[in-house]
């Protein structure tokens, strides 16, 4: 992916944004009018010659437009900034485009990705992401879809991005999979779009996928929200979709929420799909089947699946189940459901919109709980999504907390490190994917971090390791930030992130209670912070302010209490 900036034209007042590309390239631009009357327009020469000219009506949102250049070679794309806003412009080659990815031409100020030296989680190439929708392998590559706004840094009306990896970790941007229809993309200020969902493979095809998703639209009547499907044969773009749940389930009090269809295989075969919606008590979680193999009708409402009521939560979100420990269609396999408790607050710790992993068995109907964990101490591991690799499940999870949104301030994010679910003693560990060690670039100084001295850390992008000589040794980590307070620690109350910025009213704390581990890993980058005690059986995640890593680590602990350390540069 490269930028290209954009220069003066020849032309008095015309900005250009010049790059050569080979003949068939597709070019996806959004373009809108500046206020003022005038349409918007983007033309677009090759090797001086006029080929083409894109066009926007007056409207409050940006416009898609899609063409392919017929022929090569010096591509000059003007627009006059008086009448013409350009949020987004990129090409890239149908036939190559999931080995190569896109080629990012323009982005403006309002949408620019931050400029982070060093970092190594998932981001977009521009614009804003939260959830993750679609986390899969088809095709043979990993495929992640996430929720994403293309033209600012702040949450608006919803597309879905989407990105390919061959480990988990580098990522190649595919043009953007699901822009909302033509009158959504109209209703300014996030008031339409395509919500969270999930994906499967085409059933008896290579390659092929269909998505499940929620369309919003605020104050529509008599449903706010409803479930779509639709399909891609070239894993690149949508074809168009098809309603497949218009309306909530009559007779059970609901809100309007009714949201996030997460579709997979159950012990019997037939898909099923989780639906996130609340009562009058708490939050809901909703299983409907099929019979169909293809999934694509023939939805029937089994019931209840499971749900939730307390932390003061409304709608149970984004739930996903996979099973843990064995096939699916063994009764004997423990499957684990986890799901986001939308404005929950724990009262102890004053941590919000917490996130639940229960386990226990699931016949296709009906689940029965055996016991429940936190999924993340630390809460910034939001809209976890999970599905089943050829080694295990692994899921992934927004690296960010709604509490910290504001449509004032922009907010790009992250993804988490992607994470193996197992159980283990009893518990649900979540460590991250053992591919993360290939980001290790070279050792920084664990013995002056041990003798107590504070070590530089470079950009911030580090792994560091510490062995406690027993389980549930005290010890503090400072870590210095420009924009917080931080540490990690553990004592006799737990394991704890403790975490806090200036000027603010009050910090929750984040906190595994009780937690008395044996190792702890800890992996920081610009913009956060992840704790795996134990192998992940606390796991802790934080977003931090700002985009400045980390730049020292100061270790305090009674002697004998840390017998061994790592610290590692890491980088993609």
């Amino acid at each position: 992916m490269t930028s290209q900036a954009t220069s003066p034209s020849d032309e008095a007042g015309l900005e250009t944004i010049s790059a050569v590309l080979p003949a068939g390239s597709t070019i996806h631009a959004w373009i809108k009018a500046s206020h003022g009357g005038a349409p918007g327009r983007l033309r677009i020469c090759v090797d001086g010659e006029l080929f083409a000219t894109i066009d926007a009506s007056n409207s409050d949102e940006f416009q898609f437009r899609r063409m392919t250049l017929e022929r090569g070679g010096e591509a000059d794309f003007s627009y006059d900034p008086v009448t013409t806003e350009l949020s987004v412009l990129y090409a890239f080659a149908q036939s190559h485009v999931l080995e190569e990815g896109i080629r990012l031409l323009h982005t403006g100020p309002a949408n620019a990705a931050p400029d982070i030296s060093g970092g190594y989680h998932f981001r977009p190439p521009f614009g804003w992401m939260n959830d993750p929708n679609g986390f899969g392998r088809f095709g043979g590559r990993l495929h992640l879809f996430y929720q994403h706004y293309p033209h600012s840094l702040r949450w608006n009306n919803m597309h879905w991005g989407h990105a390919i990896s061959d480990d988990y970790l580098h990522w190649k941007h595919l043009p953007v999979f699901l822009p909302p229809s033509d009158e959504f993309a109209a209703q300014a200020d996030g008031r339409g779009g395509a919500f969270s969902g999930s994906a499967i493979a085409l059933p008896g095809e290579k390659a092929g996928i269909r998505i499940f998703f929620t369309e919003h639209l605020k104050d529509r009547i008599p449903e706010e929200q409803v479930q779509l499907t639709a399909t891609t044969r070239d894993l690149v773009a949508a074809e168009p979709a098809e309603l497949i749940l218009p309306a909530r389930p009559a007779g059970l009090d609901l809100t309007t929420d009714f949201r996030d269809p997460y579709v997979f295989k159950g012990p019997d075969e037939k898909w099923k799909m989780l639906l996130g919606t609340r009562d009058r008590e708490g939050g809901v979680i909703l299983l409907y089947e099929t019979d169909d193999p293809s999934a694509a009708a023939g939805w029937t409402f089994l019931g209840i699946l499971h749900r939730e009521n307390r932390f003061g939560m409304t709608a149970a979100e984004c739930p996903c189940m996979v099973p843990l420990d064995g096939p699916a269609k063994d009764p004997s396999t423990r499957w684990a459901l986890i799901f986001g408790l939308l404005t929950s607050r724990d009262p102890v710790t004053g941590r919000r919109n917490m996130t639940l992993a229960t386990v226990g068995r699931f016949d296709g109907q009906r689940f029965l709980v055996e016991f429940e964990q936190e999924l993340d101490f630390a809460t910034d591991a939001y809209a976890f999504q999970a599905f089943v690799d050829d080694a295990g499940p692994i899921g992934i999870a927004w690296l960010a907390n709604w509490t910290d949104i504001s449509r004032e301030l922009d907010m790009p994010t992250a993804m988490t490190l992607p994470r193996r679910l197992a159980l283990q003693g009893g518990a649900l560990i979540t460590p991250p994917v053992s591919g993360v060690e290939s980001l290790r670039q070279r050792e920084l100084d664990a013995e002056g971090l041990l003798k107590g001295r504070t070590v530089d850390l470079a950009n911030g992008s580090v792994e560091i390791l510490l062995t406690l000589r027993e389980a549930g040794n005290v010890f503090r980590l400072d870590l210095e930030h420009p924009e917080a307070t931080l540490a990690v620690q553990a004592s006799d109350d737990g394991l704890s992130i403790p975490f806090s910025v200036a000027n603010a009213k009050a910090s929750p704390r984040y906190i595994a209670a009780g937690a008395r581990p044996s190792t702890i890993r800890i992996f920081l980058d610009a913009g956060s912070i992840e704790v795996f005690a134990d192998d992940g059986r606390w796991t802790g995640t934080k977003r931090l302010p700002g985009f400045k890593g980390v730049g020292a680590a100061r270790l305090i602990a009674p002697g004998g209490n840390i017998i061994a350390a790592e610290i590692w540069q890491l980088g993609l």
